[in-house]
């Protein structure tokens, strides 16, 4: 489930990142409003995959998923150019995100320290 959280999450980073573009610098309100939704629940997903995978290969491949996407649909949709060498470097990125899936540990849970209650000393059942 975290994994498919992060592919959407990144999907949604796709979405935004583009989505800039239309916003002509948050001039325009509809472009800007599903922008600014698109990059809050992009990092809330991530947020959520990132309690089960560990956050150096969850952030990376958000990015890469991101990066690659954004020039795919740069080029293909906005006329970008995509010629070999960029197409290669894509591909590349595309096998680093498919081997950080593949070697990915689970992350463990952390248990933070608990905090004392600071009302503690001030009980009086408290002895000094």
């Amino acid at each position: 489930m975290a994994w498919l959280l992060l592919v959407i999450a990144g999907v949604l980073e796709i979405g935004w990142a583009v989505g800039l573009k239309y916003t002509e610098g948050f001039t325009r309100l509809w472009p800007s409003v599903l922008t600014i939704s698109a990059i809050a629940l992009s990092m809330y997903l991530l947020s959520v995959a990132a309690r089960t995978i560990p956050i150096g290969t969850a952030y990376a491949v958000w990015v890469g998923i991101g990066a690659a996407g954004t020039a795919i649909v740069g080029a293909a949709i906005l006329g970008e150019p995509l010629g070999a060498a960029r197409g290669f470097f894509l591909a590349l990125l595309l096998a680093s995100i498919i081997g950080l899936k593949l070697t990915a540990a689970p992350a463990s849970p952390k248990v933070l320290p608990s905090t004392p209650d600071p009302a503690s000393d001030l009980r009086e059942d408290r002895v000094p």
